[in-house]
């Protein structure tokens, strides 16, 4: 964690005092909380990117008051023919730009179980995507220019009838701040709030994750699914007639209901649901394995130099359990305050102190492309 970042980051207020008072509670406006930061890239390198096969990336316009929206790639012609105003965002720049995922990092006091990525916004003067509210928190760093937020924390969340984006119908403000580079908004869950550039700016979201409780109750439900094991069958040996054959009878209710009272989960198995979950790669994400990959021996011999995990990589551990982009990893007991590191930093200096089954597991996971020697 880069001790210089965080001590300008909130103002010299305190991370712990931050979370407490802050942290999905009320939003924080600070003026020059990155100071000298304008941003990661150039325009014309963000519009490279949106034209790129490997990125997700969106346009918004609202040219003559109507709103479209399209998805990417984008060629460097379409976007200069592009009435005005109009808006360019790349999703997950952390996945394409290492100084990107390193000021995503930075972000390490929330948990990585938490973390979602960091997205990039370039609009010209006027450009936005409507007053909204987002079900997650964000932190909105400014780069070059600026940009005015209005923001509100009106409990009417209803929506304009057929646009393709969800704008808010009544949007009633509490705040209006013009950020310029280098200041940071912070905003918790669903506080309304409507960007709009001045000009020419482009600004850095760093999202956070909060999957609602029906959609882990189904991912969840799909993992016990493969893992549930009931003995038995359905019987009725004292079978009597019924009245009505096409009835249900209250035996057969009461009989399915035991059987399915033997569906049981604890801790551990809420642990690998999580772990796994929570590190399995979104859909659009590929890992290359290397060309000509390291023979074990020789990978031990890179390793002295370190290693750093693919910014693609998402590590995370419980305890004694350890999980990489969806999988559960054994990780012997000795190895694995080094392996803690390894999730925490993204990075090891070096392979000392890992044993021989603790290094063939960091090779295997060299040659799936989960990581590479430093």
């Amino acid at each position: 964690m880069n001790k210089p970042f965080l001590k300008t980051l909130f103002g010299g207020m305190p991370v712990r005092q931050f979370l407490a008072e802050y942290w999905q509670k009320k939003p924080l406006l600070v003026r020059n909380a990155l100071p000298g930061f304008t941003g990661l890239l150039s325009r014309d390198e963000l519009i490279a990117l949106a034209g790129s096969e490997n990125s997700e990336s969106r346009f918004v316009s609202q040219a003559g008051g109507r709103w479209t929206i399209e998805h990417g790639p984008f060629s460097r012609e379409r976007l200069r023919r592009a009435k005005k105003p109009w808006t360019t965002l790349v999703q997950g720049l952390n996945l394409l730009l290492p100084e990107a995922d390193r000021l995503m990092r930075e972000f390490s006091f929330i948990p990585y179980a938490r973390l979602d990525d960091l997205m990039v916004s370039y609009a010209n003067d006027g450009g936005g995507v409507g007053p909204h509210f987002d079900n997650y928190d964000v932190f909105l760093l400014q780069g070059i220019g600026k940009r005015r937020w209005r923001i509100g924390n009106q409990k009417d969340q209803r929506l304009i009838d057929g646009l393709p984006l969800r704008i808010l119908k009544d949007f009633r403000p509490v705040h209006d701040w013009v950020l310029e580079p280098g200041d940071l908004l912070y905003l918790p869950p669903e506080w309304a709030h409507d960007g709009i550039a001045i000009g020419e700016c482009m600004t850095y979201s760093v999202g956070f994750r909060a999957a609602p409780a029906q959609e882990l109750a189904e991912q969840f439900l799909m993992f016990l699914a493969e893992r549930v094991e009931l003995a038995g069958r359905y019987s009725d040996p004292d079978l009597a007639r019924q009245s009505h054959p096409a009835e249900i009878g209250a035996a057969m209710i009461e009989q399915v209901g035991r059987m399915l009272d033997g569906i049981r989960w604890n801790d551990h198995v809420v642990k690998e649901f999580l772990g796994r979950t929570l590190s399995e790669p979104k859909a659009q994400v590929f890992f290359e394995r290397p060309t000509r990959p390291l023979s074990a021996a020789r990978f031990a011999t890179a390793g002295k130099r370190g290693l750093r995990l693919d910014a693609r990589t998402q590590m995370l551990f419980c305890g004694r359990l350890f999980f990489i982009n969806g999988e559960a990893a054994h990780v012997p007991a000795a190895d694995r305050t080094s392996f803690r590191r390894l999730a925490d930093d993204r990075r090891i200096d070096d392979l000392a102190g890992i044993g021989a089954e603790g290094q063939a597991l960091l090779h295997d996971w060299y040659r799936c492309g989960f990581l590479a020697p430093t």
